[in-house]
């Protein structure tokens, strides 16, 4: 699952950055409104972390203006701003939740994953598709009691097809999501990750196979 955080103090968005990784998020980071509006133009992210103190502008000014234009992407404010006062006034303007700094990571992984959950991104605890069971708190996959062995983009890919089951995922929203707006890639890299998570799929004997859409994308179905 990828997410944006806005976020201008760069220790801070390190540590968060990585504490996240290792809890099975991937983050893309901006440090002020503009860098956010242009990963937000490209990238389908599944949680925005804002924070409101940006050089350029205030945060709160774009959550008004995501709101305004109807984008109702989960959005998890982080600040310095504690009082009762701020807290309405975020939360007024479109927040759906609100953290004051400094937060503990673990709280703000469980805040992302009921922010999911309201917004509908997470429906239950675990994905499935044939014998294929994937639990979406640990990120683990497996058939019946056997773990799968996946990397971290395997997994990435696995939830991003499971999330859209019997649906064409396009090709442009699998490279952003699993590498970012203009990340630098070969041109088969998508490619050579459902090649590696097909085989995975098959060799566990799923029943969960990967489709190529020659020109559009990737579809994820049961085999039988």
């Amino acid at each position: 699952m990828r997410i944006l955080l806005v976020e201008d103090d760069e220790p801070l968005a390190a540590a968060l950055s990585s504490a996240l990784l290792q809890r099975g998020l991937t983050v893309d980071h901006a440090t002020d409104v503009e860098g956010a509006e242009a990963y937000l133009a490209a990238v389908d992210h599944a949680v925005v972390l804002l924070d409101l103190g940006l050089p350029d502008d205030d945060g709160l000014t774009l959550l008004r203006r995501l709101r305004s234009g109807g984008n109702t992407r989960p959005v998890l404010v982080l600040t310095a701003r504690g009082s009762v006062d701020a807290r309405i006034r975020g939360l007024n303007g479109g927040a759906d939740d609100y953290m004051v700094k400094p937060v503990d990571p673990d709280e703000l992984h469980a805040r992302i994953l009921a922010v999911m959950r309201r917004q509908g991104g997470y429906l239950g605890v675990s994905l499935t598709c044939a014998r294929l069971i994937f639990d979406v708190e640990s990120r683990t996959a497996r058939v019946g009691d056997t773990l799968l062995s996946l990397s971290a983009r395997e997994t990435e890919l696995l939830e991003i097809l499971l999330r859209r089951a019997g649906n064409v995922v396009p090709k442009r929203v699998v490279e952003d999501q699993l590498f970012g707006a203009g990340g630098d890639l070969g041109s088969n890299a998508v490619e050579v990750y459902v090649h590696r998570l097909r085989r995975r799929l098959e060799d566990a004997a799923t029943g969960a196979r990967i489709e190529t859409i020659r020109g559009v994308g990737y579809m994820l179905r049961s085999a039988a």
